[in-house]
């Protein structure tokens, strides 16, 4: 009889100034990032066990990024997803730090023109969230639509990376 190999998962919770964010690792490498609240967010029991040490790099990371000192990550990210999701992933890195991009532009970047609803669905789907910036993405107007980790926390994202953070009311 053979058995399944088993897949090695760690998770730790690191505090943020948009609240706890929980990093999963699968195999050492980072497979997730969620927030509390967050729409999509897999149940407690998947994150596998308590452990910082994979972490140690991410965290590095979200300390300067939300300190104001790194605009873009540079990690090693275990996406999983669908050939689509991971493709639409793909194009939220190239969105700069304090840029948006319409769920339109997205779909035409990929060479789906007629696709932005399901880039917006690709996008809620996000495994890492801030890492993989699915915040900067909003609806053709330029409206806030949508955000897995809640319109408040997206907001103040946005506002945080173009340096009008003061603007925006604290909400956690």
């Amino acid at each position: 009889m053979t058995t399944a190999p088993t897949t090695t998962r760690q998770h730790t919770v690191v505090d943020s100034p948009y609240g706890p964010l929980t990093l999963v690792a699968t195999e050492g490498v980072l497979s997730g990032l969620y927030m509390t609240g967050q729409r999509h967010r897999p149940p407690e029991e998947t994150f596998g066990v308590p452990d910082p040490r994979p972490f140690g790099e991410t965290t590095r990371q979200l300390d300067a990024y939300f300190a104001g000192e790194l605009t873009e990550f540079d990690l090693p990210l275990r996406l999983e997803g669908t050939p689509f999701q991971r493709g639409v992933w793909a194009e939220l890195v190239r969105i700069p730090f304090g840029e948006t991009r319409s769920y339109g532009e997205l779909a035409e970047y990929l060479g789906k023109p007629g696709a932005s609803r399901a880039v917006g669905l690709a996008n809620g789907r996000n495994p890492v969230g801030i890492i993989v910036p699915c915040h900067r993405v909003v609806g053709a107007s330029g409206s806030l639509t949508g955000y897995g980790g809640g319109l408040d926390r997206k907001q103040r994202l946005l506002a945080f990376e173009r340096g009008t953070e003061s603007e925006t009311p604290a909400l956690f």
